[in-house]
């Protein structure tokens, strides 16, 4: 009757914790992740966690290689085939299952026990459970909480940088061939003029250092054209790389040259509050910390009692024609002599301390960091606009009128063979610039939303967690 009993009234508060308990995603938290990328990059993700995933994406992914890829769609197929985004967001399915855990009551431990001799016999049968840790259950379900919803943001504020990271190697991509096609052209122009300087040496219409600076022009180019090459084939790996691309899909192809620049820049009112609000990392941050100070006030709160178990025992005595049944409860305290806790309150309140000052260091940076990208964002587009239109324009004008006068004998090859050297440094600069400007304005988007190369904080580089044992 007393184990009846004993039931009944457990059986209330079992179904309450239960009640509460947390309960797995059906996509392992994906859907916010997903919603927010989205509604920032206008981009879709997948987490691949099967076959038909894997094949829904391997298809996605086809599609966008059947033509010539651009920034957009070389950053959806990092999203859906670099490997290493879907680690972070096995990550975050690892903190899912943990706040899940966190969430459960602690299970209870049943042992029997049999003795036997002399004709007596007594079996045991005790049922125990960690009661500070169903004490505490709340507690530690919102701190694990806070934590899953900060390696959402950490998933986020990945796809954000995977994404970015694949434009950047797309830009860089894009303009080493760029480069390349010019300076192909360029040697063509080269060979052409060594061979009518070596054709009028012949004639004694050029001397022979004419030839001589018509063939090191000639070479010069040919050794420019060379690390050209080398830098677009270089390039072109890094892209793969971020792409997660291998097999046939290396095959994929690109234009032959860097997109407009935009007719005019945009415009962002308050730089520094736009980031503050919205960095994915910060906003990781602030959550982390949030878990933290509630580690802490958890910590705080267990000092003097860190284990309590208590257990149930029932027995089955026989010893003769005589039968006993005892029953009663066991309770078990750790008695706090020698550590009444204070170390644990100390470190975690350093802990706390040291997540708040990194923070701090992060907002601060943050702020910097937004500052510096607008600034560069801008200038890169006036130091582009200024070579497309301005000195690219008066170099054309330049090569022609150097022409005209070389055929009048106005000047020599000397001259001629400069201006052409100059013309070529000058585009090879303006499609640096161009490719620069391009860069600096994923550097600006990454500084606002997240994902860029700042350095991230280290908040839970202490390992936050709830010491309830």
């Amino acid at each position: 009757m007393a184990a009846i009993a004993l039931r009944r009234h457990l059986a209330a508060p079992l179904l309450l914790l239960l009640g509460g308990c947390a309960s797995f995603t059906p996509d392992g938290g994906m859907t916010p992740v997903a919603n927010q990328v989205a509604g920032e990059t206008g981009a879709s993700v997948l987490k691949i966690s099967s076959t038909e995933a894997a094949a829904e994406a391997q298809a996605r992914v086809a599609a966008l290689l059947s033509r010539p890829l651009d920034a957009r769609a070389a950053a959806q197929i990092a999203l859906l085939s670099n490997r290493g985004l879907q680690a972070q967001y096995n990550a975050l399915g690892i903190s899912e299952a943990d706040y899940v855990a966190a969430s459960l009551p602690p299970n209870p431990v049943f042992g029997v026990e049999r003795l036997s001799g002399g004709g007596e016999l007594d079996i045991e049968r005790r049922l125990a459970a960690n009661l500070l840790a169903l004490l505490t259950l709340p507690a530690r379900t919102e701190i694990a909480k806070s934590q899953f919803e900060a390696a959402r943001q950490r998933a986020v504020e990945a796809t954000f940088r995977t994404a970015a990271e694949a434009r950047r190697a797309y830009y860089r991509a894009v303009a080493a061939r760029q480069t390349e096609v010019f300076l192909e052209s360029a040697r063509r122009i080269a060979d052409a003029a060594a061979d009518l300087t070596v054709k009028l040496g012949e004639t004694g219409a050029a001397t022979k250092l004419d030839q001589a600076r018509a063939s090191a022009f000639y070479a010069e180019v040919s050794s420019t054209l060379a690390q050209a090459r080398l830098a677009s084939a270089t390039e072109r790996e890094a892209l793969t790389r971020s792409l997660g691309l291998w097999g046939a899909d290396t095959a994929f192809r690109l234009p032959s040259q860097l997109p407009r620049l935009p007719g005019r820049l945009r415009s962002v009112g308050h730089v520094e509050a736009e980031a503050v609000m919205r960095r994915t990392d910060l906003i990781a941050a602030r959550l982390e910390l949030d878990a933290l100070s509630k580690t802490l006030g958890l910590t705080e709160a267990t000092r003097f009692v860190s284990l309590i178990d208590g257990a149930y025992r029932s027995n089955y005595q026989r010893a003769g024609n005589e039968t006993l049944r005892p029953s009663g409860f066991e309770l078990e305290v750790q008695v706090p002599l020698f550590d009444l806790g204070e170390t644990k309150v100390r470190r975690g309140a350093e802990v706390y301390m040291q997540a708040v000052n990194l923070l701090m260091e992060q907002a601060v940076n943050v702020r910097s960091e937004a500052r510096a990208a607008y600034v560069g964002y801008r200038a890169r587009y006036d130091i582009a606009r200024q070579y497309q239109a301005k000195i690219l324009p008066l170099r054309k004008i330049i090569n022609e009128q150097a022409l005209l006068q070389y055929n009048g004998m106005l000047i020599d090859v000397f001259e001629l063979l400069t201006t052409e050297r100059e013309s070529i440094d000058s585009s090879v600069a303006a499609i640096a610039a161009q490719r620069d400007f391009f860069l600096a304005e994923v550097d600006f988007e990454t500084a606002i939303t997240g994902g860029g190369s700042g350095r991230a904080m280290v908040a839970s580089a202490a390992s936050p967690s709830a010491e309830s044992d």
